[in-house]
């Protein structure tokens, strides 16, 4: 029986590879047994090549072996959560067929997408995801002022759950969005805290001026939002 990667770990956007990575602690990372079956391998022979030369894989950063979950009875599998670097070593250690080259290149990209969305994610959209929720924090003042006994998290929550309905987001999948999607995400982000924004210094309610924040980021979707994403009007 397989077992089932473990929970601390989540897979990323396959994107144009093909390949799932992992992000565990900040990193991409790939599955050994995900490697093992895309060479048409048993796991046990990739894991005979990890343990028979730890020292060469370390060279190029931790080495993780972890342990699967099992559902019912059998015994767990170890398997090996290998960086960029590692997994491009293990390949140089396999018989440079048909297989072993279609899977260097579709690691390359793999990773080359992880470190696209990583960048998107730390230079543009998590400075702008700060930035609209400052502004929501005074949305939040707005309604307390005028006799809200909302919590300010509440707002924070409703901000986040337009945006996704606008893009058709299910809760708790940003973290696998296309480079596009992210992209669009971020734009949108931008404008909801500016219309937030205007709305605000006009004088408008919180009620007003969150409604205003929304239509404008349905406005963009319904024109250059669908176009950014490839999906006709």
């Amino acid at each position: 029986m397989k077992a089932k990667i473990i929970k601390q770990t989540a897979k990323c956007d396959t994107g144009k590879s093909g390949i799932a990575l992992i992000q565990s602690k900040g990193e991409a990372r790939v599955d050994s047994r995900l490697l093992a079956e895309q060479l048409g391998n048993q796991h046990e022979s990739t894991m005979k090549i990890l343990k028979a030369y730890p020292a060469d894989f370390k060279a190029f950063g931790i080495l993780r072996f972890e342990i699967g979950e099992i559902a019912g009875r059998g015994q767990p599998e170890q398997y090996a959560l290998l960086n960029e670097d590692q997994s491009y070593l293990l390949l140089t250690y396999s018989r440079n067929n048909i297989k072993v080259r279609a899977l260097k290149v579709n690691l390359i990209k793999a990773f080359r997408e992880a470190r696209d969305r990583a960048s998107v994610t730390e230079g543009q959209y998590l400075p702008l995801y700060h930035a609209m929720h400052d502004e929501v924090s005074v949305l939040a003042m707005r309604a307390k002022a005028l006799g809200s006994d909302a919590p300010e998290r509440v707002f924070h929550m409703n901000a986040n759950k337009a945006l996704n309905t606008v893009m058709g987001i299910a809760s708790g999948k940003r973290g696998s969005l296309t480079i596009e999607q992210s992209l669009l995400l971020t734009t949108l982000q931008a404008i909801y805290r500016r219309h937030l924004h205007n709305a605000l210094e006009s004088g408008a309610d919180h009620r007003e001026a969150g409604r205003k924040a929304k239509d404008a980021v349905l406005a963009y979707m319904a024109s250059a939002g669908e176009l950014l994403l490839g999906v006709a009007a």
